[in-house]
């Protein structure tokens, strides 16, 4: 599943980049700015002004995606409890490698952009793509220790933790406390919940609401709800049957429509002429393509030396060279930040453009990585 899952996405990509710079490129940009027609529902039946004002684009990023995030907290919740993630000393491993990731990006970027106007974009590749980075994974088959695609999922949902940190505290003008406050009410609903030992899935929906409304409000990534509810999810066969029943769901529905709706770079405004968007392209590519994997790596190995953590039992440190390379990968969280950093039509291809090189890069650099550790690839 997870295979096929990663080529769909794949292709979505392939077929989205073709359609944003064909003739019928307008047609794309309105596809996902159009917003709900209020009377959607049925004559007489008006949406409300919050749903009718969102673009397509919104209820693709915000709302879908949230069930994507519900099924990785699922995972890590089942591994944090029960799988490789359940010893403290592995478990720090991903957390210490990951914020390693997030530093030398960073400053390799900052090093090689010494402008003020190009700075602004030090924040765009520090963060790996879950989806993409575990697609290429996938390929590789079932030589892969199950350990390391948690890892890799651990250390992904770290970047986007620290990303979002980033946004509100760099890009943004704060977090809004009354969001936080409704997202905790729906957090203390869950942990009521589960201390009055409600097992059933479906009755979560409500507090799973008002984490999610609460996280908009407060200026979060709201989807990020869904990894709240996959942690606290109660460890049972109810929830076992929800992360089989989404998972397919996820990796042959949301995961194509989400690159058919974030993958659309057009490079009519692109110049790599000599100036700020040429260094900007190329800090991008080489904070991806070489600080990501030296920044993870160095954590680990850093981490695991003083004794603060351990490799899991059947992941060797070649099998951590090959999650450095997956860790370049960067794409959403990326291009959202971009777009954030940089309103100038130029520099804003230009960084976009760099994450799709050293995306392309960081995943072939991963194939390669896990053919010279003989991981056998699915024909």
């Amino acid at each position: 599943m997870e295979t096929a899952g990663g080529v769909a996405l794949l292709v979505a990509t392939a077929i989205t980049l073709i359609w944003a710079n064909s003739p019928w490129g307008d047609h794309y940009t309105s596809l996902w700015s159009a917003t709900i027609p209020r009377d959607l529902a049925g004559p007489g039946i008006r949406l409300p002004d919050f749903m009718a004002a969102r673009p397509l684009h919104f209820w693709i990023d915000d709302g879908l995606m949230t069930l994507f995030f519900l099924v990785v907290g699922l995972e890590i919740r089942h591994e944090l409890r029960h799988g490789a993630l359940s010893d403290p000393r592995i478990a720090r491993l991903p957390i210490l490698a990951a914020l390693a990731g997030v530093l030398m990006p960073a400053l390799i970027y900052l090093l090689l952009n010494t402008d003020p106007v190009s700075r602004r974009g030090w924040a765009v590749p520090t963060a790996t793509d879950i989806a993409f980075a575990v697609g290429i994974l996938s390929l590789l088959g079932k030589g892969v220790p199950p350990a390391l695609r948690m890892l890799l999922l651990t250390v992904a949902i770290i970047d986007d933790i620290v990303a979002v940190f980033i946004i509100a505290s760099t890009y943004s003008k704060g977090i809004g406390l009354p969001g936080v406050a409704l997202a905790g009410a729906g957090a203390l609903l869950v942990w009521i919940m589960q201390r009055l030992r409600i097992r059933a899935a479906p009755a979560y929906i409500l507090p799973g609401v008002l984490i999610w409304f609460g996280l908009l409000r407060a200026g979060i990534h709201p989807a990020l709800a869904g990894v709240v509810l996959g942690l606290m999810a109660p460890a049972n066969a109810q929830s076992n049957h929800l992360q089989r029943l989404l998972h397919p769901w996820v990796a042959y529905g949301i995961m194509p429509m989400f690159a058919l709706a974030n993958a659309g770079v057009s490079f009519k405004a692109l110049s790599l002429e000599a100036g700020l968007p040429r260094t900007v392209g190329l800090g991008i590519i080489f904070a991806l393509v070489v600080g990501k994997p030296l920044g993870i790596l160095a954590g680990a190995a850093a981490a695991v030396r003083s004794g603060a953590c351990t490799l899991p039992a059947d992941v060797r440190w070649s099998h951590m060279v090959l999650l450095g390379c997956l860790g370049g990968i960067g794409f959403t969280m990326s291009i959202f930040i971009a777009n954030l950093a940089f309103p100038d039509p130029m520099l804003l291809a230009a960084s976009k453009c760099a994450v799709l090189v050293a995306s392309t890069i960081a995943a072939t650099a991963g194939l390669l990585a896990g053919r010279y550790i003989s991981v056998p690839i699915k024909e």
